[in-house]
């Protein structure tokens, strides 16, 4: 069951590219969802592209001047 606020999304994935998600969520203390999430939230702060954190307001800037 998907938790409170959060979006369910089926995903097809390469058997052998889960495997090594699991893996590397075992190895830090993760879930195999939360390693994806973690890994999503990643490459999209290397491209600039993170959305605001959920416990901030939308719109507010997360960036300190």
């Amino acid at each position: 069951m998907a938790s409170p606020g959060k979006k369910s999304y089926p995903l097809r994935i390469d058997p052998a590219l889960w495997a090594e998600i699991e893996r590397l969520a075992a190895q830090e203390l993760r879930s195999a969802n939360a390693q994806v999430e973690f890994l999503l939230r990643e490459a999209l702060a290397r491209r600039g592209r993170l959305p605001n954190p959920p416990d901030s307001p939308a719109g507010e800037d997360t960036v300190a001047d």
